[in-house]
């Protein structure tokens, strides 16, 4: 996607975006953290695209909701993102994430976690102060969700009896549920009747499916440099995604596959796979799933208000499904 088409997408809530960067660069300065200076600031002063905060002030703008609370409930947003990037990393050993080390290989895996932990209780201080007791509500949920994501895809590293259920609702926890949560709450806040806060909601989850989604094939389709990691790395780390789990279905006798689903966790063996994934018409038939979440996204927004942000929530759809990273 060109730049000119993030700038669309951006234009009508950049203003209240800054404001999350700049709360998010207040917060690391005056938290009163003990440990080294900068700790705090490495994890929440960071580049990226802030996808989840601007669907939150995007949804508010299309009822022009009260920029205060918006801006409150995207930065929460954003700092529950964080924090599960915190845990993540720690959890995966990533030494790195877009191309910045992580707080587990600075300050090692305890600090992280109770890093973590901190930015994870900071987002809900944050969300109370929307004084709305459904978002809070639903804020929590997200927390538990997450959490229950990260459990499922710890304890299904290297299990090939998993189905294409269990990954639907796994990635549904551990990304849609906070794409949900950040699209519904901008509804809700702007006191959206509740037919359009249901329609954000969906489109908030068939968002964040398709970009998870698009994340498994990024995985394969992508290179090195893109990516900031090896090609293949999720299944070369024993997590199977839709494009694998596809692969295994239709190729249960080939001999590697057959190797791994019996057990094998050779480095030779894993990478082997993930040559013949890049090379199958899985890529394909992935991309096509992620397509038809990202069409139900287009659809939901059809119940909504047209409006200029409605614009960008659909320019922002088009640009999950053809981001390089």
């Amino acid at each position: 996607m060109t730049e000119p088409d993030v700038n669309f997408i951006y234009e009508p809530i950049q203003e209240r975006l800054d404001m999350v960067v700049d709360g998010l660069r207040n917060l690391a300065g005056h938290a009163k953290l003990s440990g080294e200076d900068g700790l705090l600031e490495h994890a929440v002063v960071s580049g990226g695209k802030k996808v989840r905060p601007t669907v939150t002030l995007l949804a508010g703008a299309l009822r022009d909701g009260p920029e205060d609370r918006l801006v409150t409930m995207a930065t929460a947003v954003e700092l529950l993102h964080i924090a599960t990037l915190i845990h993540d990393d720690t959890v995966d050993k990533a030494d790195t994430r877009r191309g910045r080390a992580t707080i587990s290989n600075i300050w090692g895996n305890d600090v992280a976690v109770l890093l973590g932990d901190y930015v994870f209780a900071t987002s809900a201080t944050y969300v109370c102060d929307t004084e709305n007791l459904r978002v809070v509500r639903r804020f929590s949920e997200t927390i538990m969700e997450l959490a229950q994501g990260e459990l499922a895809e710890y304890f299904s590293t290297h299990d090939w009896s998993q189905s294409i259920e269990e990954y639907n609702q796994r990635i549904y926890n551990k990304t849609a549920s906070l794409f949900c949560t950040a699209a519904e709450a901008g509804g809700v806040l702007s006191d959206a009747p509740e037919v359009e806060c249901q329609a954000l909601s969906q489109y908030g989850y068939n968002l964040g499916m398709a970009f998870q989604i698009m994340d498994d094939l990024l995985d394969f389709t992508g290179t090195e440099e893109e990516l900031g990691k090896p090609v293949g790395n999720d299944l070369l780390q024993g997590t199977i995604t839709l494009p694998v789990l596809l692969f295994a279905e239709q190729n249960p006798d080939l001999p590697a596959m057959k190797r791994l689903t019996q057990g094998s966790r050779e480095p030779d063996d894993l990478q082997a796979v993930v040559d013949l994934v890049r090379a199958s018409s899985v890529i394909d038939e992935s991309a096509a799933v992620m397509e038809s979440y990202k069409q139900a996204a287009l659809d939901a927004l059809t119940r909504v208000p047209q409006h200029r942000a409605r614009e960008s929530l659909e320019a922002l759809t088009d640009y999950v499904s053809h981001r390089r990273s």
